[in-house]
């Protein structure tokens, strides 16, 4: 028996996506192979159905390990086949991977996401942010940060702003990224894209924090490279945007209702090479006045279009960042080690990949094309079933009584489950 029949659905994705073996393919074997008895590939996949399936610690392994329908999805037989591996041997993976380990699997990740299109795309957004991972314990490299009030981490987040996709994420210490910091992560992603995109109009967003001189400049002297980001108020700005405060406020006198207006200029920090334009948003309303900036160098579009269009729709990254750390827990950062709790959120990672793959592409259209992972995992994932295995073929018996039975035939159809399995599994 098992109460997680989703994680075959699961392992059909991962068959036409590829993301855990491409993260197994770049973790160096160091073990002897005659002592080996569960490969990388098999614990990484372990582990990534366990996350996804809401088990997202390693003891978990322990009751899992001989789960038939996770024993069937990292390739094992149900019954017969060897049972998984236990947390012991899930923690030494976790502990003996290496810095050039580690950078190959981001670059996976980035492969991965390049992949995932079946043409080239005229214009991708590159969203950066990050985010806070509290430590309770003490991990390498984690810091006290005064705005969360708790040691932490502070993991860097990429996504593709017009499609979603996940892109990376890289695990930092417990404070702000530097300028320097954020071109080194930009450099190596967009070296990557450009391997097989090379026209590709990429543009880079972020919130003010990451408006920084070091960004800007290797920014401009990229082609097809273009960024929009926050800006921090301050009084110079403040001062190039008064009249139009004052406009606003007449207008709300007179109308009474909320009011927005929009004012593009050009300004320059002292530590910028060059004048930048700036789009200001003068918004007034009940809640009084509230005046935000932004700095870009897209330099033909309106004020309004670049403000509520372009940067505001980084704000679904914040959703992204929700369902990663919330419903796949990926802020656990138990481990001791630095590097061994970037792998984690590699595995995280990966679940995440999965999961996000089954919403958008196998659930579009459905009442779930919208749902939160959380509702995914409930209604498709832990799903009980009986799994014989015989001589030449496992049967897999899900109940009667399943509600959502309609959106799974869906799924399985659209992987062509049936289609590839029909010699040695049967669903009934």
């Amino acid at each position: 028996m098992t109460s997680d029949a989703g994680a075959l659905l699961l392992s059909e994705i991962e068959q036409q996506i590829g993301i855990i073996r491409s993260l197994s393919e770049n973790i160096k074997e160091t073990r002897r192979s005659y002592s080996i008895s569960h490969s990388i590939s098999e614990i990484i996949g372990q582990r990534v159905y366990q996350i996804a399936c809401g088990y997202e610690d390693a003891n978990d392994s322990n009751m899992l390990r001989a789960d038939p329908a996770i024993k069937m999805a990292v390739g094992r037989l149900p019954q017969e086949g060897l049972d998984l591996a236990s947390q012991p041997s899930i923690s030494r993976l976790e502990n003996r991977v290496s810095r050039r380990d580690l950078v190959r699997a981001a670059y996976a990740f980035v492969d991965n996401f390049i992949a995932s299109y079946e043409e080239i795309p005229e214009v991708i957004v590159l969203d950066f942010d990050d985010t806070d991972s509290t430590v309770h314990g003490h991990q390498q490299m984690a810091l006290f940060n005064s705005y969360y009030g708790n040691y932490c981490y502070m993991p860097l987040h990429v996504y593709e702003g017009i499609s979603g996709k996940f892109i990376t994420a890289v695990l930092r210490p417990g404070k702000r990224s530097s300028g320097g910091e954020t071109v080194s992560y930009l450099k190596r992603i967009v070296r990557r894209i450009r391997e097989k995109w090379a026209d590709t109009i990429i543009v880079f967003r972020g919130d003010s924090h990451f408006s920084s001189p070091e960004l800007f400049e290797y920014v401009d002297r990229q082609n097809n490279i273009f960024s929009i980001t926050g800006l921090s108020t301050n009084n110079i700005l403040l001062e190039q945007v008064q009249t139009t405060i004052k406009t606003g406020k007449a207008l709300y006198e007179k109308r009474q209702t909320e009011v927005k207006l929009y004012h593009s200029f050009y300004y320059q920090a002292g530590s910028w090479s060059q004048s930048r334009k700036v789009v200001a948003k003068v918004e007034l309303s009940e809640k009084g006045l509230n005046v935000r900036f932004i700095s870009t160098d897209m330099l033909q579009a309106k004020a309004r279009v670049l403000y509520e269009n372009i940067y505001c729709a980084r704000g679904n990254m914040e959703l992204r960042i929700k369902d990663h750390k919330t419903y796949t827990k990926s802020d656990r950062s138990s481990c001791h080690s630095f590097s061994a709790n970037q792998f984690r959120l590699f595995l995280h990672s990966a679940a995440y990949v999965l999961l996000y793959t089954l919403r958008t592409q196998l659930l579009k259209g459905t009442e779930l094309a919208n749902a939160t992972i959380d509702t995914l995992r409930l209604k498709l994932l832990k799903l009980g079933a009986r799994v014989v295995e015989l001589k030449t073929k496992i049967k897999v018996h899900l109940p009667d009584s399943y509600p959502f039975k309609h959106l799974l035939k869906k799924c399985f159809d659209v992987v062509d489950y049936v289609k590839h399995h029909s010699n040695i599994i049967q669903m009934c």
